[in-house]
């Protein structure tokens, strides 16, 4: 299923098609999705309403499903309603654009679709983009679907019904999936089918061994390298090294705003003016990122994106002053916490950070946890500093807003609860002026920087390392490899 692991996003985009996709883009020399311009997939075009509350879908009349079955308008009904309905991680992502109830989709024609809102969401249509909005063939879904199961999401787990790019040939969970090219998907631009006739896509745990397969030649392409790795093969200079700073991505230092002291504000900008920022950035990634310190901000900062680069750098004697404010002039004695899949990074910034911390009088003490416990701890606020990523598919400030910095769940790692954050977030969801929500953007970055829940320190590159015949790697929202758009030169 879709989000059961990363990989499996991978493997859903190329055996499933969506109403639309993202467009691409370049960014510092690298492709990337582009959130803003959205073009048909299954749907040849759309049209969105004067008023923003009703999107039209007119599908193209050759899809068809791998089994040779047409594509049509209840196929996509079918599957949304799946997605809003049935128990998965679909609804809570789609529930991010509005789309929360199978009444708002209704069959036209049988090559015509049409989707309903309840206010003009911006983030309506780039959900029909993402993984979970997958079309797939109700009719062969519903031959295996049972009273207890009526979405046949037991089937689903190890079937592919779609009419995707790649068809599965071999399934082997934690193994290893061999895709084989479908001749009738015809998405690869300009109007061809997927570049390869078969694409083998092998799990291998260990990020050493993928950087010594890719080197001898057995392996045309990998991903999440060690910064170390994807260096020195960098510079070897016989690989092609893709390094794309993840622009949907952050890395953050976080404090528990519930717990004392960090509820106090300035206590946790102490701490930002108390972080040996360029120290932390070369340590754990060898500087191969994007850093999001040290910023200056002037007359119309800060910019109305998100991450937006933070105007914090390390100032001992301004950290101290902050913590006399907070009636903390001797310090305090704390933990910061990290999980043990994030050694390579966080285990150097734990070090660094406990360094520099002492200088103001804060004992800090390093725990090292399993995934497993420390997922369970954050979720359930019970670490009080620690160390954390956060990735938005839909990179937008007000999304990242409202899915990390609102309410009492998961996400909110810092369990802030701030009027103007949640007024500001919730408002410029439904804002359709660009000006006014550039203005909220700018807004909303303020107050975060006022408040200082999370610092956050940058966002590390996607390191893709392929072999010279490899062409077309974008990097996309959801951090894998699109296999469609790879082609051998």
């Amino acid at each position: 299923m879709p989000g059961t692991t990363r990989e499996a996003f991978a493997i859903s985009l190329s055996t499933y098609d969506r109403l639309v996709t993202f467009g691409r883009k370049q960014l510092d020399g690298n492709w990337v999705f582009d959130l803003d311009a959205i073009r048909g997939e299954l749907a040849e075009r759309y049209e969105v309403s004067a008023d923003g509350l009703t999107l039209t879908f007119f599908l193209r009349k050759n899809a068809k499903f791998q089994d040779g079955t047409p594509v049509t308008a209840e196929d996509v009904k079918w599957s949304l309603d799946r997605a809003v309905s049935a128990k998965s991680l679909a609804a809570p992502q789609l529930l991010t654009g509005s789309l929360t109830s199978p009444d708002q989709f209704k069959v036209l024609d049988a090559h015509t679709i049409q989707v309903t809102l309840p206010k003009p969401d911006r983030l309506a249509l780039p959900n029909l983009a993402t993984v979970y909005a997958i079309i797939i063939n109700s009719k062969a879904a519903k031959a295996h679907a049972t009273p207890e199961d009526p979405w046949a999401q037991a089937w689903l787990k190890e079937n592919a019904a779609g009419s995707g790019a790649y068809a599965v040939d071999v399934f082997k969970p934690g193994e290893q999936v061999v895709l084989r090219r479908n001749p009738d998907w015809t998405g690869a631009a300009p109007d061809k089918p997927a570049g390869f006739k078969r694409v083998i896509a092998q799990t291998i745990p260990d990020a050493a061994t993928r950087a010594n397969l890719v080197e001898k030649g057995d392996a045309d392409i990998v991903i999440d390298l060690q910064a170390n790795d994807a260096q020195a093969l960098k510079e070897r200079g016989k690989l092609t090294v893709t390094a794309t700073p993840q622009f949907n991505a952050v890395t953050f230092v976080s404090f528990n705003t519930r717990m004392p002291p960090f509820d106090k504000p300035e206590v946790r900008q102490a701490i930002a003016a108390a972080l040996p920022y360029d120290a932390l950035f070369k340590a754990a990634l060898f500087g191969r990122g994007k850093p999001l310190f040290g910023a200056t901000w002037g007359e119309g900062d800060p910019a109305p994106t998100f991450p937006v680069a933070q105007p914090v750098s390390l100032d001992l004697a301004k950290a101290k002053k902050l913590l006399a404010e907070a009636g903390l002039p001797d310090g305090f004695s704390t933990t910061f916490s990290f999980n043990v899949g994030q050694a390579a990074t966080a285990e150097p910034m734990a070090a660094l950070i406990r360094e520099s911390l002492e200088k103001i009088g804060i004992k800090v003490e390093i725990q090292k946890l399993p995934d497993a416990q420390m997922s369970t701890l954050v979720s359930e606020k019970k670490v009080p500093f620690f160390t954390e990523g956060i990735v938005a598919w839909l990179p937008s400030p007000d999304y990242f807003y409202r899915n990390f910095y609102t309410g009492n769940q998961r996400w909110n790692y810092s369990s802030i609860d701030d009027p103007e954050i949640n007024r500001i977030a919730g408002e410029a969801r439904f804002e359709r002026d660009p000006a006014k929500y550039a203005d909220a953007a700018r807004a909303l970055n303020r107050r975060a920087l006022a408040l200082m829940p999370q610092i956050p320190l940058w966002q590390a590159n996607q390191d893709a390392v392929m072999l010279p015949t490899v062409a077309g790697y974008t990097y996309q929202f959801h951090r894998q490899v699109d296999y469609r758009d790879l082609s051998r030169k």
